[in-house]
């Protein structure tokens, strides 16, 4: 027998050309030997073989030659006329002295890889509206045109309505030839037509159909009165919903949950007013100056705006408690009892400076006409019906004169009801979180930034109208030396019934414009990325390119639970899509037979994996530590045995946020078994010392501030799931072996986040994470003495963040719990 290695590692096919089937993989052979490939007819079938190094492969197999270019990629071009007659191929290795099977497929498969990606499209949401439930989403067939079916579980065809209209942002997004597609669909299904426990939706056409399934007792409970009640308070997690209903009746929890967050009882009002500053405190204000005093120049554009409104914004600016400001109005209004009013009312106060414009040109535009009015050294934005709390100015100088080089300010804010009496929604945002931003223009208002710089890039830009503070925004904080937060609700935005708050489905033209505006910044910082809208209005998707082909590796301790473990490298074998990976697994004290018996086979079962054994007591750092000494990647990924992958382009994901110069660590989203969240995050002084955010969160959720499904800047991830570049790594010092079990991950975040680098939670890369919810973390005396002195050494190491609170989460939330609720003071 000659001796051959070999490994077929995956197939595929392309949905053009009448198919393109791929067949990849590597093998090595000392004999001479060629490819045969035939159906089950006999019939040769052709196909091209080209042939590159594998150096993953060489690397594990030391036998192979250096310069042996092992990795093959088997092309078939028209598949579907192979299977006009057969119904199955397969692949052999044929030499003078054997002929070995290698790879088989049948027809079905590889018609349904096909059909897969010939129907591109997604279901975004459901409602249930005048008797009749909805599905919303979109679709594009690449084969023929798509079609709509609608059943119950039994297979019984339910009478629908479909309506096909123009979705832009997906038709440019798939590069379609014809950009006037209707790509979107809405369907419609009377309710009283409908009887069943599950709804399904299909999209089909002559090669696949794409299924969408409905719950309807979920769906009924959730579109029920009580059942819409309860999703808006999702701030509570569904098992203390259901024991305090049991313990006190759903009256008086729908009660209990209104005094907590309903603006009509006390809840966020009661807090509100009590942080409202006094007429004392304002008057002492008055009284103070700084060491530096700018004029702070609020541009306003007027358009119609009811006189009302138009008082309380500019009384609200007149009575600041500091005074050295100036109200720029441009007024674009059709309606000419805006400007009379000004004129009868505030012509003579030199603070407000009135300008008629000529024609309205748009938000931008009339925007800009105010900011050429503007003399002051710093710019303040201001729509024309909101309210400014009366310190906000004070509290945007104090904040400047505390730091050198402020260039730009930004503040917390809420929403106010039209009548102004209720405020609801508190926006408390985090220090500058760069990658945030880039998830949602969370900084909005109040926003001040130096009048050089506004001045320097051109103002606003009317071809992003809609998103155009966004746009700003973004340009502003491209150019700012040092962006300050001042965590206090200053701004006070007034909700109308058209307003992205409340109706996001009005403004859809708006989130387009975002998204163009964060594809232009990109474009900018000369950054490679993509911007994408998601799911939910108002919030993008950064999707960077991977420079090169780097090494990453990935170390996986393990100790017996090899169930856990098989599960662990099954998932990253099928599913990851990046190719160039190693696999460390760090054996370390197991105790069961079984366990080194299963270690036996793994390198070959596994071509890219190697073992690595650890003799000395359990110590989580100190085996990490080792096991990068031993790795070969240029980034390094720390990974749990008790993991699953769910996100295929996993690495892809991680690895292009972590080749960023600014980015040291990247985490991921990991959920329980049971669909809720795991990990989204840690806070520092969660909990007392660092603590996972959200965590058992029902996966659907989006979270405080949609953060559950934003990529954004943390001060911790957990290393269940961690990348960071290899380089900065050996820099830090690594992990600290003095945490032997806690608190080692984060301290490594703190160290690469004193090091100037950003540590970044990515909400697209998402894990189980087989952790027990309900185990004890520490059950010993000695664990829990051990456990006691780590937290210790944290505290004493990283006092600052401890005592000031973390920077990427609101002081004025709670740390008692991760939900982001309010902290009742």
């Amino acid at each position: 027998m000659s001796e051959l290695l070999w490994s077929v590692d995956f197939d595929r096919v392309e949905n053009k050309d009448r198919g393109i089937l791929y067949i990849e993989g590597w093998l090595f052979a000392r004999e001479k030997f060629e490819f045969q490939l035939q159906d089950d007819c006999g019939k040769k079938v052709d196909f091209q073989v080209e042939w590159k190094k594998r150096e993953d492969v060489r690397k594990s197999v030391p036998l192979i030659p250096e310069d042996a270019k092992i990795g093959f990629t088997i092309q078939v071009v028209d598949i579907l006329s192979v299977f006009e007659k057969a119904s199955k191929v397969s692949l052999a290795y044929v030499s003078s002295q054997e002929t070995k099977p290698l790879w088989d497929s049948t027809k079905e498969d590889v018609l349904q890889k096909y059909g897969e990606n010939t129907i591109q499209y997604q279901f975004d949401r459901t409602d249930c509206l005048g008797g009749k439930i909805y599905v919303f989403g979109w679709a594009v067939s690449q084969q023929g045109e798509e079609s709509f079916d609608v059943e119950n579980e039994n297979g019984e065809k339910i009478p629908f309505r479909v309506e096909r209209f123009i979705r832009r942002d997906v038709n440019e997004a798939l590069e379609l030839k014809n950009q006037n597609y209707p790509s979107a669909f809405n369907i419609s299904i009377p309710r009283d037509k409908f009887s069943g426990k599950t709804l399904y939706v299909y999209i089909k056409n002559e090669y696949t159909k794409k299924t969408y399934s409905l719950d309807m007792k979920t769906f009924n409970y959730e579109h029920s009165k009580k059942g819409r009640f309860l999703k808006t308070v999702g701030w509570k997690q569904r098992a203390f919903n259901k024991q305090y209903i049991q313990e006190h009746g759903w009256n008086q929890f729908v009660n209990y949950v209104k005094l907590q967050t309903d603006p009509e009882y006390a809840g966020y009002n009661i807090w509100m007013k009590s942080h409202i500053v006094s007429k004392q405190e304002l008057s002492r204000q008055s009284e103070e100056h700084f060491a530096y005093e700018p004029l702070i120049s609020v541009i306003i554009p007027l358009y119609n705006t009811p006189i009302k409104y138009l008082r309380e914004i500019i009384d609200s600016l007149l009575t600041q408690s500091y005074k050295n400001i100036e109200i720029c109005l441009a007024d674009g209004s059709t309606d000419a009892s805006v400007g009379a009013f000004i004129n009868k009312n505030y012509k003579k106060d030199s603070r407000v400076r009135y300008k008629k414009l000529t024609e309205n040109k748009g938000i931008s535009e009339n925007t800009n006409a105010a900011l050429d009015m503007a003399s002051g050294e710093y710019i303040m934005l201001s729509d024309h019906d909101d309210v400014v709390a009366q310190n906000a100015v004070y509290e945007i100088v104090k904040a400047i004169n505390q730091q050198d080089d402020v260039d730009v300010v930004y503040t917390d804010e809420d929403k106010v009801t039209m009548d102004g009496k209720k405020y609801f929604e508190p926006n408390f945002k985090p220090d500058y979180n760069l990658d945030f931003l880039r998830s949602n223009n969370y900084i909005c208002h109040i926003f001040v930034v130096r009048t050089p710089i506004i001045k320097e890039i051109g103002g606003f830009r009317k071809e992003f109208d809609g998103a155009q503070d966004f746009d700003l925004i973004l340009r502003c904080c491209e150019q700012a030396r040092r962006i300050v937060h001042v965590p206090k609700v200053l701004y006070h935005w007034r909700s109308h019934e058209n307003s992205t708050a409340t109706n996001p489905e009005s403004k859809m033209y708006a989130f387009e414009a975002g998204r163009k505006a964060l594809e232009e910044h990109y474009k900018r910082t000369h950054v490679d990325a993509q911007a994408k809208l998601t799911k939910v209005f108002g919030r993008y998707r950064s999707v960077f390119s991977v420079q090169g082909n780097p090494l990453i590796s990935i170390i996986i301790p393990n100790k017996d639970h090899i169930e856990d473990l098989e599960k662990c490298l099954n998932s990253i074998a099928e599913k990851t899509t990046y190719r160039n990976y190693e696999i460390l697994i760090v054996e370390n004290n197991s105790t069961e037979k079984e366990t080194f018996a299963y270690y036996e086979n793994l390198e070959q079962r596994f071509p890219k994996l190697r073992m690595l054994y650890w003799d000395r007591e359990f110590n989580y750092a100190a085996i990490n530590n080792y096991a990068v000494k031993q790795s070969k990647g240029e980034y390094i990924l720390f990974l749990n045995n008790d993991v699953e992958l769910i996100t295929e382009n996993w690495l892809e994901e991680m690895v292009s946020y972590c080749q960023r110069e600014d980015v040291g660590i990247v985490g991921a989203k990991l959920y329980y078994p049971d669909e809720t969240v795991q990990h989204a995050g840690v806070i520092i002084g969660l909990g007392g010392v660092a603590g996972h955010i959200f965590s058992c969160t029902d996966r659907e959720e989006y979270g405080y501030m949609a953060r559950l499904i934003s990529t954004q800047d943390l001060s911790a991830v957990t290393a269940a799931c961690m990348m960071t570049p290899r380089k900065l790594f050996d820099q830090v010092g690594g992990f600290d072996e003095k945490y032997q079990v806690a608190f080692n991950d984060v301290d490594y975040c703190m160290k690469i986040r004193e090091s100037g680098h950003l540590v970044v939670y990515h909400a697209y890369v998402e894990l189980y994470h087989y952790e027990s919810k309900s185990r004890g973390k520490e059950e010993t005396e000695q664990q829990r003495k051990r456990f006691q002195s780590e937290m210790h050494l944290f505290q004493s190491k990283w006092p600052d963040i401890l005592k000031n609170g973390d920077p990427y989460y609101n002081p004025n939330l709670t740390v008692s719990k991760g939900d982001c609720s309010l902290k009742m003071d």
